[in-house]
Formats: C-alpha cells, structure tokens, sequence
C-alpha cells in the first residue's frame, strides 16, 4: 500500500511539473518580435501596447523597465523614459549591493539546477547594467541637462568597477564548483552547438563584455562641456584603448586643450550619436546529450542559449550638414559584439548549471523506469513517461536580453553655427535627411535607423523629411536618477 501511494505522488508530481512548464516558460525572443516590428513600423505606441499586453501583472520586472524607457526615448518622452530608466536603476542597485554582500549568488539559485534558468529572477547582462546609465546620460543630454548627465555617466563608470571585482569571483567560483562535480564547462564540447557565433576574432578583441567605447567618450564629451580638463581626458583616453585607431577618438584627447583655451567663436560643438538596427537575439536551442546513470545512458534534452543577429540597416560611412559639409561617422561600440561576449562569459556558469539539472532528472527518470520494470507498475511507468515529457518542457535556455538597445553605435563631430541645420544621413535605403536645432557651446544630437525609419533625440524642436519620423512630443521637465525634477540651464 505504501509503494502504491509512493507511485503514485511521484506520478502527480511528474504531470504536475509536466503542466507548470507548459504555463510559466515563455519565449522571450517571440514575445518581442511584435514590439520590434511596430517599432521598425514607425509605430511606437502601437510597440508601447505590445509591450504592454506582453506584461500585464502588476509586478513588472527589470526587462519590462528597460525596453519600455527604450521606446519612450524614441518618442521623445525624455521624462517618462527616465522614470522608467530609474525604476529598472534601483533594481540594479539593489543586485549591486546584494552581489557585493553575497558574491555566491552569482551562480544562481536551487531553482535554476531543478528547472531551468529561466526560473530565475531576470537581473540583467553586464553591457545592459552600463548601457542602462549611459542611456540615461543620453536623455539628460536630450534635455541640455549636463549636470545630470554627469552624474549617470560617472555611475556607469562605478558600475563597471563592481561588475569587475563580481565576475573575478564568479569565475574562480564556477571553476571550484566544475572542478568538484567533474563537470565540463566548456561549450566548445557541445555537439552542433554554433560555437563561432560567440568565439570569433571579434567577440574576442573585446576586453570584457561591459565597457564601451561610447560611455567613456561620452563621459570625455561631458566633462570637456563642464570645463573639468582633468576628467576629461581620462574619457577619451579610455575611449581610445577600447576601441584603438580611430583618429576621431584620438582627436577628442590630442585637440582637449586646445579646444578649451581658444578664443570662443561663437559655434556649437555637436556629437553626432548614430545608432542602428537592435540587439541581438538569444534563441533557446537543445542539445540532446547522453547522460550516463548506472552503466545506463539516459539520453535527455539540454537546452543552451544561442545568439541570433537581427540584422538591420548598416552604419552611414558620414552625415552631410547643410548638403555639404561632411563629417565622417566612426564605428565605436556593437551591442552586438557586447552581447555575444556577455553569452560567451555566461557559458561556464550555464552548463554547470545544466548538467547539475539534467543528471538529477536522468538520475530520477532511471530510478522511475527501473522500478517501473521490476514491479511492472503502470503508475510507475506512467511517472516515468511524465517525467520524460516534462524534462523536455522544462528544459529551455534563458532567452531575456534588452532587445530595443541598437545593435551598432557610432559618433561624428562637427562644429557648427548654432540655428537649424539639415542632417542628411546615406543609408542603403536612401537619403534620410532630418532638421535639428543646436545652441551653446556643446550639443548631443542622437540619430537611430531602425528598419526603414530614422528616429531623432535632439535638444531642440525639429522636423524630418524624405522619411517617417516619430510622432514629436514637446520636452517637458527631465528626471534626475531618483525622480523628476525641474530643468537647470547648465550648458556651456
């Protein structure tokens, strides 16, 4: 009777997990490809209501914070995509401070080794932690608030300086844990497993997976407007280590003092960030591996993430000002490079966690099946079957990255009379041409190519031409990293 009862919870509790995996797993990849198109569509408040029916319960996650301050930005809604940015901030704070207090968590919790890692609470990528301040950065630049702006560039800085000392530990963790267990971390022993979409040349001239060549520019940029010489040429020399011969980068160092010693002549020092396309991907793909259990291979399905590129529209090679001068456009950062070094950093802490998971459930199938044999116990066979069937639910990779960030980023700089000024961008689908307006002795003016549209988050009104532009909404007060607050006039 006792063995009866025993088979037969562990057969409810087979379907049962059977069940919750078909409920709680969902893809992330799928369920923002329709937030994607209506935003590569010019409709961004038709993705704004995607995202939103994607995310109905009250409690919203990080991921929900970044991508909706993301598409705020694009519609110019400076004050709310900062309200958004700080809600997904102090969750980031709250990761930084129990990381430092507990590095061990790091690795995951016992619901990632029994189910998967999408079980565990969505605390971000590395690149999405630093890009999260340097966007906010941008929006105070957006809203000629160098003041603020300073303030979220020299927290992305400290970000990566915790995120540095993190990782050292999490890799000497992974490593005893791996070493203990006699398990393999590398991801290079996965059969079929697309290992040159995360170990090339490329993904592996990057220094980590988090500094970017635009945050510390950005920050030399930032400093320079604000008089602070000191700081600045600490950005730009950062700049020029992470991403190496490029003589615009180099100029913003070698011209520093200069630039703020001559005499004032009255024009507007304009950075140009231009964007393209969106990050990339993580598809969830399963690797069917024998697990051996007593002499016994027990084939299981492991499931492990893998980038998928986006594609989109590629960087201009420079922009026209006014349909004659020109200004080069210089490559400086690829979210998507970032990405795949993220994945490729991630790999070792994934598959220990995988194989943990998946020798428990070959463990438990065998036993299930072994008595199942023996006793000839429909109940037991039945569990066995259930079991199998919800491995295979339940087994499915992490799909959640920020996907509206752009893919590829790059800068120009000109120094131009303040007034309005036509902006021509050559793209493979034609001109594009926007008006913008600049003043003070430095400007920002942030340029996104997303399918066929060409999005603006410049300090002034403006128009566009030759394309569909997003809808324009008036500037009102910016938000300080902690709440809104009204605007200081800090331009220099």
């Amino acid at each position: 009777m006792h063995t009866n009862r025993w088979s037969r919870g562990l057969a409810i509790a087979a379907v049962a997990l059977l069940f919750s995996g078909c409920a709680t797993f969902r893809s992330y990849d799928k369920e923002l490809r329709g937030t994607l198109n209506e935003v590569g569509g010019g409709n961004v408040d038709g993705a704004i209501r995607t995202l939103e029916s994607n995310n109905r319960s009250e409690k919203k996650d990080l991921l929900y914070y970044f991508e909706l301050g993301e598409l705020q930005r694009l519609k110019d809604r400076y004050p709310d995509s900062q309200s958004s940015w700080t809600s997904a901030n102090e969750r980031v704070h709250s990761w930084e401070a129990a990381a430092k207090a507990d590095p061990a968590r790091v690795l995951g919790d016992a619901a990632s080794f029994v189910l998967n890692d999408k079980s565990r609470p969505y605390e971000g990528h590395d690149y999405e932690k630093v890009m999260l301040t340097t966007r906010m950065a941008l929006n105070f630049l957006a809203m000629s608030d160098f003041d603020r702006a300073r303030v979220a560039i020299t927290q992305t800085h400290e970000r990566e300086a915790v995120i540095a000392d993190l990782r050292a530990k999490e890799v000497a963790a992974v490593e005893r844990d791996a070493s203990k267990r006699g398990a393999s971390t590398s991801f290079k022993e996965l059969n079929g497993y697309p290992v040159q979409t995360i170990d090339n040349p490329q993904v592996n001239a990057l220094k980590n997976s988090y500094q970017s060549a635009l945050s510390h520019y950005l920050a030399g940029f930032i400093y320079e407007a604000l008089g602070e010489t000191s700081l600045a040429a600490p950005g730009y020399r950062q700049a020029i280590e992470l991403q190496p011969n490029q003589p615009l980068l180099e100029e913003g160092l070698r011209g520093l003092d200069q630039r703020l010693t001559a005499p004032k002549d009255g024009l507007t020092d304009v950075l140009f960030v231009v964007e393209s396309g969106t990050a990339p991907a993580r598809e969830s793909r399963e690797f069917p591996l024998p697990i051996p259990v007593n002499h016994t291979l027990i084939l299981l399905p492991i499931a492990f993430p893998v980038m998928q590129s986006t594609g989109g529209m590629p960087l201009p090679a420079q922009l026209e000002i006014d349909g004659g001068q020109p200004a080069p456009i210089v490559p400086i950062t690829s979210v998507d490079l970032m990405a795949r070094r993220a994945l490729k950093d991630e790999m070792p802490g994934i598959m220990l966690r995988a194989g943990i998971r998946s020798a428990g459930k070959a463990v438990g199938q065998y036993a299930l099946q072994h008595q199942a044999n023996q006793k000839d116990n429909s109940l037991l066979a039945l569990a066995s079957i259930a079991l199998a069937v919800g491995s295979y639910v339940t087994e499915s990779a992490d799909e959640r990255t920020w996907r509206t960030l752009p893919s590829e980023i790059a800068i120009a700089r000109a120094r131009i009379a303040p007034g309005s000024h036509s902006i021509t961008l050559q793209t493979a689908a034609g001109p594009r041409t926007v008006q913008v307006a600049v003043s003070g002795s430095y400007a920002v003016v942030g340029l996104r190519l997303l399918r066929n549209q060409m999005y603006v988050q410049a300090p002034a009104p403006r128009i566009a031409s030759a394309v569909p532009a997003a809808p324009q909404s008036t500037p009102g007060p910016p938000a300080t990293l902690e709440a809104p607050s009204p605007v200081t006039e800090s331009q220099k």
